[in-house]
C-alpha cells in the first residue's frame, strides 16, 4: 500500500477516534477496557511511517515535522499505557488530535537532509530518551490544562461533563507530579548522555547552542518545581505555571529551533 494511503488511513483513524472520545460525548470519560485499545491501531501505523521518515537507509533524517510527529507518537503511547492505571480519560481526544497534527506535519513538510548516525544504536537510544521526555512532559502539560479547567469550574453548580468526570483536584495534582518526576528522570538521563554525543559531534562536552541552553533551562525549571513541591508544598496555579514554563522551554530546546530553521528561515 502506498505511503499516501497509509498517511490518510492513519489520519482518518486518529480524527475519527478524537471525535468518538470528544469532551462531553458519551464515550469521553468512561471508556471500557476494549475501547482503551483503539488508539493503538493508528499508533502502530504512525510508528511505521515515522520509522520510514526518520531512519532512511544508512542514516537519520529528523526535521521539524518528523520531530513533532515522534513527540506526538510517544505522547499517544504513554497516554495509552497510563490510562489503564490513572484517571486520564478526559485527555484522550486532545492526545489524538495532537497525534494527527504531528503526523500531518511529518507528511506535508519536506524531509530534512540525511546525516550518518554518530554512535550507532547508542545514539538511537539517546534520541528515544529525548522524545520520551517530550512525550511525558506533553501529557503533564495537557494534564495541567485539565487541572486549570477543573479549578475554574470548581464552584459552578453544573460543570461541563469533561470536568465533572474528573477525580478530586488533590488526586489530579498528585498525578501531575508523578508525570513530572518520571519525565525529569528521563530528561536528566538524556542530558547526561547528550554530553557524550556532543563530545563526538562538536568536539566539546557542553557546546553553547540553543539546544544546550534551553535543555538546561528546562531541567532547572522542572528541578525547581519538584523542589518547591517537596519543600514548600507547591500546588494549584503555581504548579501549573511552572509545568507549562518547563514544557515551553523544553519545546524550544529542539523542536523550536527546528521550526525557526526550517519554517521561518527556510533552511533544512
Amino acid at each position: 500500500m502506498p505511503n499516501v494511503s497509509l498517511y490518510l488511513l492513519t489520519l482518518v483513524a486518529y480524527l475519527g477516534l478524537a471525535v468518538y472520545f470528544r469532551p462531553g460525548g458519551p464515550a469521553c470519560c468512561r471508556p471500557t477496557g476494549p475501547s482503551r485499545l483503539l488508539l493503538f491501531a493508528p499508533l502502530l501505523l504512525h510508528t511505521y511511517l515515522l520509522g520510514l521518515a526518520v531512519f532512511p537507509e544508512g542514516g537519520i533524517s529528523l526535521g521539524f515535522g518528523s520531530s513533532l510527529s515522534a513527540m506526538a507518537a510517544l505522547t499517544v503511547l504513554f497516554y495509552g499505557l497510563a490510562v489503564w492505571f490513572y484517571p486520564l480519560t478526559s485527555m484522550q481526544s486532545l492526545v489524538l488530535l495532537f497525534a494527527a497534527f504531528g503526523l500531518l506535519l511529518q507528511w506535508l513538510m519536506p524531509a530534512a537532509g540525511m546525516v550518518p548516525i554518530a554512535g550507532g544504536s547508542l545514539f538511537r537510544v539517546h534520541l528515544l530518551m529525548a522524545f520520551m521526555a517530550y512525550g511525558l512532559f506533553t501529557i503533564a502539560a495537557l494534564h495541567a490544562v485539565l487541572i486549570a479547567l477543573a479549578e475554574k469550574h470548581l464552584h459552578k453548580p453544573v460543570p461541563p461533563k469533561m470536568v465533572a468526570a474528573l477525580p478530586p483536584l488533590l488526586t489530579l495534582e498528585k498525578l501531575l507530579f508523578r508525570m513530572v518526576e518520571a519525565g525529569f528522570v528521563i530528561l536528566s538521563l538524556t542530558l547526561f548522555t547528550g554530553v557524550f554525543f556532543s563530545q563526538q559531534i562538536y568536539g566539546r562536552a557542553l557546546p553553547f547552542t540553543h539546544m544546550t541552553v534551553f535543555g538546561m533551562a528546562s531541567w532547572l525549571i522542572y528541578a525547581a518545581l519538584l523542589t518547591g513541591r517537596r519543600a514548600y508544598g507547591w500546588r494549584g496555579r503555581t504548579a501549573i505555571y511552572w509545568t507549562m514554563a518547563g514544557f515551553v522551554t523544553l519545546l524550544l530546546a529542539y523542536v523550536g529551533v527546528k521550526f525557526v530553521l526550517e519554517v521561518v528561515l527556510g533552511r533544512a
